[in-house]
C-alpha cells in the first residue's frame, strides 16, 4: 500500500505540474492586466516601465519559472484588483463552495442510493419509471435554467426561500465561516445546493440502477436467492455493498468536478464562492487570480481522485490483489 501511495503521490505531482503549466499559458490569451491596473489615461511609455517592473516582457520560460518557484512556496501571485495575495482571495471564498459542494452531496447521496435500488428492484414499477423519466430530463436540462426554475417557484411565488447570498454565518476558524450553524444559513444554501444536485443526481440513479440489476443477476446473488436468504438482506447487505463499489469510483471524480461546476450556480443565485470570484477575476482581467484559482481547482481534482482510488482499494479485495501481484 505505501509504494502505491507513493506512486500516487507522484502521478498526483507531474498532473499538477501540468495543470499549472497549462494554466499560466493561458494568461496571455486574457486581455491586458494592466488596463485595470492603470487605466486609459496612462501613456504608453509609463505603461512600458510597469510591464517591465511586472515581468510581462520576459520570456514564458521566465515567468513560468519565476512563477513555479514562488508556486512552490504557496505564492501564487497578488490579486490585482485586491491587492492581496490571489491564494488569499480564494481561501476566503472557498468555504462557501466548500459548503455548496457538500450540501449538494447530501443530497445526491440521500437521493440517489434509495431511488437507484428501488428502480433495479422494481424496474417496471410505474414510480421506477417517473423516477427515470425525470432522470432523463435532469441530464438534459442545463443547471442555470434548473436554478432560475426554483428561484421562480420557490422565492418569487411561494416566497419561503431566498434567492441569493448565504445569509447569516457563523465564524469558525480562520477564514472558515458557515452556513450549517444558523437556520437562515440551511435556507440559503438549500436552492443552490439542489440546483447543483441537480447536475449529478440523475446520473448517480441511473448509475446505481444499472450496476444494481447487474449485480442482481450475478451467482452469488442467485445462490443467496436458493438459500432462502430474506429479500431485504440480499438486495441491501449483498447486492447493494458490490453495487457501491464502481459508484465510490465515479462519485468521488464527480464530486471533486462539482467544484468546477459551481461557477453558473454561484452566478444565479450570486453566492459568494469561488466560482462567482472567478467570473469576476476573468471581467476584470485579474490574471494572477484566474490561475490560482485554476490550479487551486485542479489541486482539489487531483486530491479527491487520489483519495478515493485509495479507498476503492481499501474496500474492493480484487484490487488489493492485483496490488500485490505487481
Amino acid at each position: 500500500m505505501f509504494a502505491y501511495l507513493v506512486k500516487r503521490v507522484f502521478q498526483a505531482a507531474v498532473v499538477m505540474f501540468v495543470i499549472s503549466l497549462i494554466s499560466f499559458s493561458i494568461q496571455d490569451n486574457l486581455g491586458d492586466p494592466l488596463r485595470e491596473l492603470v487605466g486609459q489615461s496612462v501613456s504608453e511609455e509609463v505603461r512600458e516601465q510597469l510591464r517591465d517592473e511586472l515581468g510581462l516582457n520576459d520570456s514564458f520560460l521566465v515567468q513560468y519559472g519565476r512563477f513555479a518557484k514562488k508556486a512552490m512556496r504557496g505564492d501564487l501571485g497578488t490579486s490585482y484588483f485586491f491587492k492581496e495575495p490571489a491564494l488569499e482571495v480564494i481561501l476566503k471564498k472557498l468555504p462557501a463552495t466548500l459548503e455548496l459542494v457538500l450540501g449538494a452531496t447530501f443530497i445526491i447521496i440521500g437521493l440517489s442510493v434509495p431511488l437507484g435500488v428501488f428502480t433495479a428492484i422494481r424496474p417496471h414499477s410505474i414510480f421506477s419509471r417517473v423516477i427515470m423519466g425525470f432522470s432523463i430530463i435532469g441530464i438534459s436540462v442545463p443547471v442555470f435554467l434548473t436554478a432560475i426554475l426554483m428561484i421562480f417557484v420557490f422565492s418569487v411565488e411561494m416566497r419561503i426561500l431566498p434567492s441569493y447570498g448565504r445569509g447569516d454565518v457563523v465564524h469558525v476558524f480562520g477564514y472558515w465561516s458557515t452556513n450549517f450553524l444558523t437556520w437562515d444559513g440551511w435556507k440559503h444554501i438549500l436552492l443552490p445546493s439542489a440546483a447543483l444536485a441537480s447536475i449529478m443526481l440523475p446520473l448517480f440513479i441511473r448509475l446505481i440502477r444499472s450496476e444494481m440489476m447487474e449485480t442482481l443477476q450475478s451467482e452469488y446473488v442467485r445462490f443467496a436467492w436458493a438459500k432462502g436468504l430474506r429479500p431485504r438482506r440480499i438486495w441491501f447487505v449483498h447486492a447493494l455493498k458490490n453495487t457501491l463499489l464502481p459508484v465510490i469510483t465515479v462519485g468521488g471524480v464527480q464530486i471533486g468536478t462539482m467544484v468546477a461546476y459551481t461557477i453558473l450556480t454561484e452566478t444565479v443565485f450570486q453566492w459568494p464562492g469561488m466560482g462567482f470570484m472567478f467570473l469576476e477575476a476573468v471581467n476584470r482581467v485579474d490574471t494572477p487570480l484566474i490561475v490560482a484559482y485554476l490550479i487551486v481547482v485542479g489541486f482539489i481534482f487531483v486530491v479527491t481522485n487520489t483519495i478515493v482510488d485509495l479507498i476503492y482499494g481499501l474496500v474492493n479485495p480484487t484490487v488489493k490483489l492485483a496490488r500485490m501481484g505487481a
